[in-house]
């Protein structure tokens, strides 16, 4: 159907007048729609926020361009959360027309922002708090349509140009303060650059970012560098978390940031150089990373979060494949999957963070391996965890090792415990040593006892034991800390030997590493490992190896300790220094140290490992040797109160 070029124009002059109407009408109320739309907002931090926002002065200045003076906000008897002196930004009316904000430019002149804590008072705890319509409803969320949502609304509100000038942000939690002050920051054709002034209490620096922003498009390249000399120093966490870290460089990138039906993409990789952290939580001394990448893939659907399998990291030469997800589609459920592809066991080592292994400072392997980890736990199943660690090895040997000789179990050393981080006296072990018991000479009732307690299947796994790791994480999962270990014997004495007792990342990952080399490269045998454990663990204090414990309790050899005087000594493993308190005023075991031995007596039955004529004709345990000092033993005519309180745990833990 063909229509008359008359009424065409006609047609297009109509819709020129309304829109010229339209506009107009923009235009000649744009001031009062201005102070309307402010009254709205001072009206919602007030009921919603409990907070006061004002302005002193607000006006367009053409049709798009708006120019505010000391826009202040302030919560309720809280300290004032931003004052900025002058705004000057446009927006895009087309888009303001379909309810939709975007800001154009955008210009920052002398200002404020901060965030204070004040005892528990933040003055920012009003806007944490969930909106009303979310609370409201018994709907689950959907994290990708939320996600992508605020993400749009947040990058709308990103300028396409900026110009910031003395802008200041602020930190004071309860006094420890940090400060970042912006003199001049440009956004100008997608290229972003800026100077910072970094302060805190502990270092002053001068940062420089510059990169590429695009927030239309979604996407990012953005560097961090030092101006002054030295690394990039990061403040607050020392302070507030004692918790040092610097760095030389950084980057940040965006890719790609796009939602695919039910599912929200997130692509980009951040890279750092010469980081470097210390906290006492970690290790000892500085911990030293010179080169790591992260390759991310952020996958967000209706109910699920995760980082794909797509995902890389590169720490120096070791590179790791993880996926991480949440998921909440039926139960609750957490998975995590880490995978190193093969790569040279010289090249592990060679790319271990300075400070965190210093155990392998020095060695050298051959050969290949790659490793493969599977966890998975169901908050409403919790019996359910996966919990598998493998590691398939291709011609591997340490062919020279470092600061940790494991060698050195296999012949006569010396051992000193540190305790609280004091060495204690020495201790040689070795047949030079009077005290030194061969594992033949000792009690074979004490070798199942502790081995019972200890570690029932030291003579046939490789250092670990994947049911004791679940019901570890599961125990400490129930109490939310880190209540329950999965230590084994053969952990134990790589921590004893040649570790401290600190309780560090460092130390742990050290133990687990040192652990797998002693007992997959058969270093040194099940029988000498278990010869030594014998010979150096403490049993009281100031006594270390059984053979002094064996004469410090019952003025015995090791060898003659009957079943009831090797259950006493298994159980105080765990905690030797605190023996005593498992005796009454009598000097007899209290009830609940009866039942532990009882207990312990009645599963090595269970087991096989004892017969009933083991325990004809035993009495009650007896201690006749020095320990008998430290019992407080009341006097036949004392009127002394019997000890009320017990310094250990009623229970002992298989």
């Amino acid at each position: 159907m063909n229509f008359p070029k008359q009424k065409i124009s006609k047609a297009l002059l109509i819709l020129a007048l309304v829109l010229a109407v339209l506009f107009s009408g923009l235009y000649f109320f744009r001031d009062s729609l201005l102070k309307q739309a402010i009254a709205k907002v001072t009206r919602k931090m007030n009921v919603d926020y409990n907070s006061t926002f004002s302005v002193k002065s607000a006006s367009f200045d053409g049709l798009s361009t708006i120019k505010l003076t000391d826009v202040i906000l302030v919560p309720k008897n809280a300290d004032t959360l931003f004052h900025i002196h002058k705004i000057e930004t446009s927006i895009s009316l087309s888009s303001l027309l379909i309810g939709d904000v975007q800001v154009g430019t955008l210009k920052i002149n002398n200002g404020y922002v901060q965030f204070v804590k004040k005892g528990k008072i933040r003055n920012f705890d009003a806007f944490l708090k969930r909106d009303k319509s979310e609370s409201d409803t018994n709907e689950k969320r959907k994290y990708a349509t939320f996600a992508y949502r605020i993400i749009s609304k947040l990058l709308n509100l990103v300028p396409t140009d900026m110009n910031l000038e003395n802008l200041n942000f602020r930190i004071d939690d309860n006094g420890k303060k940090a400060s970042i002050s912006i003199s001049k920051l440009v956004l100008d054709n997608k290229q972003l650059e800026t100077n910072l002034h970094v302060q805190s209490k502990n270092f002053d620096q001068r940062w420089n970012i510059k990169g590429f922003a695009d927030p239309r498009n979604k996407k990012a390249d953005i560097r961090f560098f030092n101006l002054d000399t030295g690394a990039i120093r990061v403040p607050y966490l020392d302070e507030r978390y004692n918790l040092k870290a610097s760095f030389d460089s950084i980057r940040l990138n965006v890719e790609n940031i796009d939602k695919d039906g039910n599912e929200l993409h997130i692509d980009g990789f951040t890279s750092i150089t010469n980081l470097k952290i210390n906290h006492l939580k970690i290790a000892s001394k500085d911990v030293v990373i010179k080169n790591a990448r992260f390759d991310y893939r952020f996958l967000l659907g209706d109910d699920f979060i995760s980082i794909d399998s797509t995902s890389s990291m590169q720490l120096n030469k070791i590179k790791v494949k993880p996926y991480v997800s949440y998921n909440t589609e039926s139960d609750t459920v957490y998975t995590l999957k880490v995978t190193i592809p093969k790569m040279k066991a010289q090249d592990f080592i060679v790319s271990l963070p300075d400070g965190l292994f210093t155990h392998f400072q020095g060695m050298e392997a051959t050969g290949n391996f790659d490793y493969k980890l599977d966890f998975k736990f169901n908050k409403n199943k919790p019996n359910t965890l996966v919990f598998d660690s493998k590691m398939n090895k291709e011609d591997l040997r340490i062919t020279k090792y470092g600061e940790a000789n494991l060698n050195k179990l296999n012949g006569e050393f010396v051992y000193r415990a540190i305790i609280q981080n004091v060495q204690q006296r020495p201790i040689l072990v070795g047949n030079a040593n009077p005290n030194y018991t061969p594992l033949d000479q000792i009690s074979p009732y004490l070798r199942k006892s502790v081995l019972t307690t200890e570690d029932p299947s030291f003579f046939s796994h490789r250092g670990f034991i994947n049911e004791a790791f679940k019901q570890s994480i599961l125990k400490n999962i129930r109490t939310k800390k880190f209540s329950r270990g999965a230590s084994t014997i053969s952990m134990q004495l790589i921590k004893n030997v040649f570790l401290t007792r600190e309780k560090t990342l460092s130390r742990k990952l050290e133990e687990i590493l040192l652990v797998y080399i002693l007992e997959n490269n058969r270093i040194a045998s099940k029988e000498r490992m278990l010869e030594v454990y014998f010979n150096i663990i403490e049993w009281g204090p100031n006594v270390y190896g059984i053979g002094e414990a064996s004469h410090f309790y019952f003025q015995k050899s090791p060898s003659a300790l009957n079943v009831d005087e090797c259950l006493f000594l298994a159980t105080i493993i765990p905690k030797p220094r605190k023996f005593m308190y498992q005796f009454n005023d009598e000097g007899n075991l209290r009830d609940y140290a009866v039942k532990n031995q009882k207990f312990l007596k009645n599963l090595m039955f269970r087991r096989g490992l004892l017969i009933p004529e083991d325990t004809l004709g035993q009495l009650p345990v007896y201690i006749s040797g020095n320990a008998r000092s430290l019992i407080k033993i009341k006097a036949p005519d004392s009127t002394a109160v019997p000890v009320d309180s017990l310094a250990m745990d009623n229970e002992f833990d298989l």
